[in-house]
């Protein structure tokens, strides 16, 4: 909804790719308010676990179904539901970096380090390729003397792992989608807009390493 699209007028969605009923290429969408493609998804996607389930392979789903459109694009991002479940584990699998957005709060640090357990039990199991590409600290509040204490205690626990840009607490990150817009092109220069253009270009610094290595 947030790029645009109307969830409940998609004539397929991702839903389709993980049951193998239809192809990736065959359900993006291109969306002209943000100017990228989207693999989309609604409510239907809710009977994925249930159905992934009974299926061959379910935890393969979604590699196999992305493998044929990773020449197609330079990067490929995966947004997960907030909970450890197939649709997650698939995503993982299919991934070659996580990117762990952390609320400074203290049952995020509970649900962090359980997502830290899985994705270990995925290097060792389906995808011993997959890194960890950073911690993003978000929903940041300077204010809030807990959340200070958390980003603290995240920067001397994992060190470089925790990404330099934070993404603070803004009421035009939380009005964009409503408006069917991206936060860079509801309003660019708002506070969250500028620290997600931040991450994008330290992500990308990140990157250049291992690009050059390559070349």
């Amino acid at each position: 909804m947030g790029s645009g699209l109307d969830k409940h007028e998609l004539e397929g969605s991702v839903l389709d790719v993980l049951l193998g009923e239809e192809g990736a290429a065959d359900v993006l969408i291109h969306s002209r308010a943000a100017g990228y493609d989207i693999l989309p998804a609604n409510g239907d996607l809710t009977l994925a676990e249930v159905r992934l389930m009974q299926l061959q392979r379910r935890e393969f789903r979604l590699r196999d179904a992305l493998s044929p459109l990773s020449e197609r694009y330079d990067y490929i991002l995966v947004d997960c539901p907030p909970s450890l479940n197939m649709l997650t584990v698939n995503a993982l699998v299919a991934a070659q970096g996580v990117v762990i957005p952390v609320q400074c709060e203290y049952y995020a640090l509970e649900g962090l380090s359980a997502l830290l357990k899985t994705i270990d039990r995925i290097r060792e199991s389906s995808n011993p390729k997959l890194e960890i590409e950073g911690l993003l600290r978000t929903m940041f509040d300077p204010r809030n003397n807990l959340a200070n204490d958390v980003s603290r205690e995240l920067t001397d626990h994992f060190g470089d792992h925790v990404f330099r840009t934070i993404i603070p607490r803004n009421v035009r990150l939380a009005e964009a989608p409503s408006y069917g817009k991206p936060v860079i092109h509801y309003e660019k220069n708002s506070t969250g807009a500028l620290a997600y253009i931040a991450l994008a270009g330290e992500m990308l610094r990140r990157a250049e390493p291992s690009i050059a290595g390559r070349t």
